[in-house]
């Protein structure tokens, strides 16, 4: 037997909103009328040339804004604008690319450009804001729908603090029905500050759905609930009301989680790498370019850091290892030698502690400076490492510590990297607890989830001070 999905229309559908086409619209006139204003005021008349960056701005933030999520995500206003300050910004990186690859970019006036973007960026900036308090006075004499959650816990209090607190939502919860028999009286949230009040148990939920006139409800089950999911949908089927089902999915660790669709039929994703397609491309572009720049830059330093190890002990220049790369792959990393060649005792590979007796005098130096880590840029130009990622460990310190901590290869799901998000954290050098182990895996895992090439710059420019710290020997 085939099967075929029951209707051709796409089960991923996104709600529109009259709001946000207004706002779309508004930053658009917004956009169009400062760049109007701004080149007649400079030049005196509108060239082809500006009409065609014209079309290819409001074209670029159409794709990147909506990318950024700008129109679909309710948020307070001081993430809002830093949300419309990371698009704004990509959206006219993008332009001034596209304008020196054309070799178009000494047509425009910089000072117009220039202005462009910071008036441009405040103009929208207050219709957000503009739109935003309209919103809160037209719902504040709004008639709210009653909503109900079935189902409890961590998930269920935090669906129902984000309804709550989103006064233009349309809704109000008026409570929840308990999966149990014998229900308590209330739900505490996690920060133990907002209740959500148990209003029975599944059995009645005919009862308190006619007693409370609910129009919405959202199903909050875990993963194994699908014949209660069955049961009570087909009890509010003939009730005419919404049904919403919110998989509780967040008891697994989710790895750059996401909701598709393959032929018409919904997949979430649980565990995904972030880097696929054009995020592949510009992470690839991003490494291979900034470390050829690097490595043209630092050669007098790696030519003298190389001699310096030759003539301070017997001995190779370079360290070589293996170690665990993107998709578990394993692969040689590049060091420059900072110890007194040795074998490993009893076949066990120790990590490097403070006032390592095996440390040459060259090699504190480059440790405590991280210079060692230098050669790691040739790593980078064959793809094997990135700039930024997971720092990758030797393979006995991988098969040790995943023992203790289920999560410890999703680290793997991306890149290694020169350094990290867990390294700027201060989380480097010797790990001498599973604790500290763990503290690591959650900033990397966190890395994946939050990945962008903007996250890769702040680490980059974190790190000139992380890694000449306390931890760095």
């Amino acid at each position: 037997m085939v099967f075929e999905p029951r209707s051709s229309r796409s089960l991923l559908q996104r709600r529109s909103s009259v709001s946000n086409a207004i706002q779309a619209g508004l930053d658009g006139i917004a956009v169009t009328g400062v760049a109007w204003y701004l080149i007649y005021d400079q030049i005196g008349y509108i060239t082809s040339d500006y009409v065609i960056m014209l079309l290819l701005l409001i074209g670029a933030l159409a794709v990147i804004y909506d990318h950024y999520a700008i129109y679909r995500t309710n948020v307070g206003l001081s993430i809002k604008a830093f949300r419309l300050f990371k698009a704004w910004s990509a959206t006219f990186c993008f332009l001034v690319v596209l304008a020196f690859l054309t070799k178009q970019s000494e047509t425009y006036s910089r000072m117009v450009v220039g202005q462009l973007f910071i008036f441009g960026y405040i103009a929208q900036l207050f219709l957000h804001f503009a739109v935003r308090e309209v919103q809160k006075r037209f719902t504040a004499h709004a008639r709210l729908d009653n909503a109900l959650i079935i189902g409890e816990g961590d998930l269920a209090n935090f669906l129902y603090q984000k309804i709550s607190n989103n006064p233009w939502f349309g809704e109000r919860v008026v409570g929840c029905v308990s999966l149990d028999e014998v229900p308590g009286s209330e739900q505490e949230s996690a920060d133990g500050k907002t209740h959500l009040a148990i209003l029975g148990s599944i059995k009645k939920l005919d009862e308190i759905v006619a007693q409370h006139a609910i129009r919405t409800v959202y199903l909050v089950t875990p993963l194994g609930g699908s014949e209660l999911i069955n049961d009570v949908y087909l009890k509010l089927l003939d009730k005419c009301i919404a049904v919403n089902w919110v998989p509780d999915i967040f008891s697994l660790r989710l790895i750059n989680h996401s909701v598709r669709e393959i032929a018409g039929i919904p997949v979430l994703t649980l565990s995904e790498t972030p880097l696929t397609g054009m995020s592949l491309f510009l992470k690839n572009l991003e490494d291979r370019v900034l470390a050829a720049l690097i490595v043209l830059c630092a050669s007098p330093v790696l030519l003298a850091v190389a001699l310096a190890i030759k003539l301070d002990s017997p001995g190779p220049v370079f360290f070589r290892q293996e170690r665990t790369g993107w998709t578990g792959e394993s692969f040689r990393i590049w060091k420059f030698r900072s110890m007194h060649v040795h074998q490993p005792e009893n076949g066990v590979v120790k990590q490097a502690e403070k006032n390592d007796p095996r440390l040459t005098k060259v090699g504190a130096f480059i440790r405590r400076t991280s210079l060692d880590e230098l050669p790691q840029l040739f790593n980078v130009l064959t793809g094997e490492m990135s700039l930024v990622g997971p720092r990758p460990h030797a393979l006995q310190h991988d098969s040790l510590y995943s023992q203790d901590i289920v999560e410890y290869f999703a680290r793997h799901n991306i890149k290694p990297g020169m350094t990290g998000l867990a390294q700027v954290r201060g989380f480097r050098g010797e790990t001498k607890s599973v604790a500290q182990m763990i503290q690591r895996v959650d900033s990397d895992i966190e890395y994946i989830n939050n990945w962008s090439l903007w996250l890769d710059f702040v680490i980059l420019v974190r790190t000139l001070n992380a890694f000449t710290g306390k931890q760095a020997y």
